[in-house]
């Protein structure tokens, strides 16, 4: 197995100099980041699009005349037109701009009230993270719609057979994630959508784990709602995007009132604007939005296939080693999966191993990752988690193996 940057074409090296934070150390040691999972560390032109912003055209978008605001309004909306191109969405305006992936459902699931009626049902899988599961709760709870859920194998894969199973004419609506941020796992969603479909159920994916590690071509998929966050794909906090066919856009009401969403406001009556603005209410991240852009592009020019080529050689290297410490265990070994590996080793609590690795400058998350129904069907209490990125190195791999062995000695 190939098991060094000196087997591949991809200059991690090089890479690693457009990340300002990956030259500083944690408790006397450099710092090791494998918590990409949670959040993306941002390259230096990332963080340059913001103080640009702020430094020479920081203004209200839309709503002026004068030229900072247009510029800021150009900037923005050239944003929105790279978002659109990079996940080949059919119009500018299917593309709203959002704070972020739980937004993005929240703002789904309100516009749904009016859909849905009692006995209607919901299909939820197994592995979704919180901000997939409590908005369509509360959605059933206001409606009288019951939410159903696609169970998973020991494996951390989708049981597809059961899927088929739940699907019926009663079915409305089906939540899946394009990659489970607990597990890794790569959700064969191209199939669920497909088969949602002929039984006319409308389909929201979650791709804030996905983006950051593929390219969805969302007109190929034809999925109706797709949901992600620009902090996972190297952007800033804040901000997010929803794509919904115009269809479906155009049906749902407005999430939130307020300026920039109307047409024409008097005390009698108010009308609201056309997409995306519709559901666009207030002042936006202005900034977090161009950024948004900024990321993308920077994306785009590393090539996402050569970001999927190295992370899978980390995932098999980390894999290999992790495998080689005893009483270490894998949750999460689907046959399609990303770089991230959940694990505990023995009757540790992963937060006694994630407390000690931070001492050795290693950032790894523990816990049940917002996803505790995957930690239930597993009987744990949560798991550590290690999440790489294209910017990670063997090396590093190789550090984060020799904290844990320290670890596990320390604690057993």
């Amino acid at each position: 197995m190939k098991t060094g940057i000196k087997h591949t074409s991809f200059d991690v090296e090089k890479i690693r100099e457009d990340f300002p934070i990956l030259n500083r150390k944690v408790n006397g040691y450099p710092l090791v980041y494998l918590d990409n999972a949670a959040t993306s560390q941002k390259p230096r032109v990332v963080i340059d699009a913001i103080v640009d912003y702020y430094s020479n055209y920081n203004a209200n978008i839309h709503r002026g005349v004068h030229s900072l605001s247009q510029e800021a309004t150009d900037a923005y909306e050239k944003a929105r037109v790279k978002i659109q191109k990079h996940f080949n969405i059919k119009n500018a305006h299917e593309v709203i701009f959002t704070s972020g992936t739980t937004h993005s459902i929240n703002l789904v699931a309100s516009g749904f009230k009016e859909f849905l009626k009692p006995g209607d049902e919901l299909l939820v899988s197994a592995m979704e993270h919180h901000s997939n599961i409590v908005p369509w709760q509360m959605l059933c709870e206001q409606t009288g719609a019951i939410l159903k859920v696609i169970p998973m194998n020991l494996n951390g894969e989708l049981e597809m057979l059961e899927f088929v199973g739940l699907l019926s004419n009663k079915t409305k609506l089906v939540f899946v994630n394009h990659i489970s941020n607990a597990l890794g796992t790569i959700n064969p969603i191209e199939e669920i959508i497909e088969k949602a479909h002929k039984v006319g159920a409308v389909v929201l994916i979650d791709g804030a784990q996905a983006c950051a590690h593929l390219k969805p071509d969302l007109q190929a998929l034809n999925v109706d709602f797709y949901v992600t966050s620009a902090h996972k794909m190297c952007g800033p906090t804040g901000v997010g995007m929803l794509f919904g066919k115009e269809e479906w856009l155009t049906k749902l009401p407005p999430y939130q009132g307020g300026g920039e969403m109307i047409k024409e406001v008097t005390f009698e009556k108010t009308s609201y604007a056309g997409l995306p603005h519709k559901f666009e209410a207030g002042t936006p991240n202005i900034s977090g939005g161009i950024a948004f852009g900024v990321a993308i592009d920077y994306l785009n020019a590393i090539g996402f296939e050569k970001i999927a080529i190295y992370e899978n050689q980390l995932l098999e290297y980390a894999t290999k080693k992790m495998l080689e410490i005893e009483d270490l265990k894998i949750y999460g070994t689907a046959k399609n999966k990303t770089s991230v590996i959940s694990f505990n080793i023995g009757e540790i609590h992963p937060y006694d191993i994630g407390t000690i690795v931070d001492k050795l400058g290693i950032a790894l998350r523990t816990g049940h990752h917002c996803a505790q129904p995957i930690m239930d069907f597993y009987k744990i209490p949560g798991t550590v988690r290690a999440s790489f990125a294209f910017y990670n190195t063997f090396h590093e791999i190789d550090t984060l193996i020799n904290a844990l062995q320290k670890a596990k000695r320390m604690l057993t």
